[in-house]
């Protein structure tokens, strides 16, 4: 027999920790490899952790509710065969003399003991741990920010499994509530904003001041964002380099095939699995812009994973990443792009679906810009934007002579670190998509 230390995954560059919301297995469960083992809940994603073995749960170290680093382990499982596993922890359960193994178990018994501690000093007024009805750290957090008493949440009714309150219902309780303490001014109650409303602040009361301005304090995933965006500015030395592309045979391609591939595929044919086509090909040829900074190293990567800018419900953006991206073929690449963007929207997305990014685009032009300046995704070292396709006047060269014509044109926003980037290479890559975008065959077949 040996014992399997079951950890929290990573789930991101810049998630460290993650909330157990429940465990769907209990101690003496026989677990298959792969098999969902417990939920848990970032600021970003709802996720399951999966076995990696075959075995039986003996041990559990955290409870529900308690907040786990990544790399902690939260279960132990015991195997029929030997197991692989770096820092291998063979907790013998049954042997008094292991000493050690008994430190470390009280270790994991402490820290998890410390964490309910913690979450109970920062409840606040309202302990909804009283209640017999289950409320995710997400949906209590929002509830203790609102005011709202645990009789109060026991009316808000769930939609989740098993009718559990989501984060959407909780929400939309606080902005119907809102609106009716906004209709009735007899009566004092928070005029609070949704986070779906104003992705960077947190539902709380605002504080008026001089009669007009409000003060809005930031959500915790606000927080986070602002310090992802200082920490990446202040780490990299950005530049931009900017292009004009000529996109007319991608975009009258398209809408020739867009419902021939509808009906082959079942898939929705947009124009970013083209334009991450062309990216992926384009780091293919500039491997230099593939890589990440480590102190006084650079590291390059021999995968091309691409992270592709998605909005969730709550109007926050994240980054969910195509593996091997450069492996695609324009119909794999549109599946990648759907399915991702698809989850997203969902929550659904798995902490594997947001790490290992080596490059990432973002679409500026979903929100009408024309060209943006995006800050460099931390450890990669670009990011490239892509602007809104404008019907545009151009000069038309032929062999009879030039001419003034319509054509769909975008503009490309590469920022780069200029630390290990110069503006050569940097230009150079851009240029290279742009080349790759104008010379797409508008003869391809599908």
């Amino acid at each position: 027999m040996a014992k399997f230390e079951l950890k929290l995954p990573k789930m991101g560059e810049s998630v460290a920790e993650a909330t157990i919301t429940s465990w769907l297995k209990e101690v003496g469960d026989t677990i298959e490899a792969d098999e969902p083992v417990l939920e848990i809940a970032t600021d970003k994603v709802d996720s399951e952790v999966p076995s990696e073995v075959d075995g039986k749960l003996i041990e559990i170290l955290f409870e529900a509710d308690d907040v786990v680093e990544v790399g902690q382990t939260i279960a132990i499982i015991e195997t029929d065969g030997d197991v692989e596993q770096e820092d291998d922890l063979d907790l013998d359960l049954e042997d008094d003399e292991d000493e050690e193994s008994t430190t470390e178990t009280e270790q994991h018994v402490a820290e998890a003991e410390a964490a309910v501690e913690t979450a109970k000093e920062t409840a606040g007024g309202s302990d909804y741990s009283e209640s017999d009805r289950f409320y995710s750290p997400l949906v209590k957090n929002i509830a203790k920010e609102e005011n709202i008493s645990l009789k109060e949440l026991e009316t808000v009714k769930g939609t989740g499994k098993n009718g559990r309150v989501t984060k959407d219902d909780i929400l939309a309780y606080v902005e119907n509530r809102s609106s009716k303490s906004q209709e009735n001014s007899d009566v004092h109650k928070s005029a609070s904003k949704p986070d779906h409303l104003e992705p960077a602040f947190k539902n709380q009361e605002s504080t008026v001041s001089s009669g007009e301005d409000e003060i809005i304090e930031m959500s915790r995933m606000g927080k986070m964002i602002s310090k992802h965006m200082i920490d990446s500015v202040q780490t990299s030395a950005h530049v931009q380099s900017f292009i004009e592309v000529d996109v007319t045979n991608i975009w009258n391609w398209r809408n020739k095939h867009k419902e021939v591939f509808q009906k082959k595929e079942g898939e929705k044919l947009t124009f970013t699995p083209i334009f991450m086509e062309a990216v992926a090909k384009a780091i293919r040829d500039f491997p230099l812009i593939n890589i990440s900074v480590d102190g006084d190293k650079v590291i390059k990567k021999k995968n091309i994973n691409l992270g592709m800018a998605a909005a969730l419900p709550d109007g926050n953006l994240i980054v969910p990443v195509i593996k091997n991206a450069d492996r695609l073929n324009l119909v794999g690449m549109a599946k990648a792009v759907n399915d991702l963007a698809n989850r997203a929207r969902q929550n659904k997305l798995k902490p594997d679906d947001i790490q290992g990014g080596t490059y990432t685009v973002t679409n500026v032009g979903t929100f009408g810009s024309i060209m943006g300046t995006p800050i460099i995704n931390q450890p990669q070292v670009g990011i490239l934007a892509l602007g809104a396709i404008r019907k545009m006047p151009a000069v038309i060269e032929t062999p009879e002579g030039d001419f003034i014509g319509i054509r769909y044109k975008m503009i490309l926003s590469h920022s780069y670190d200029h630390r290990v980037v110069n503006g050569a290479l940097g230009g150079q890559f851009v240029q290279r998509v742009a080349q790759y975008l104008e010379g797409f065959d508008k003869n391809r077949v599908l």
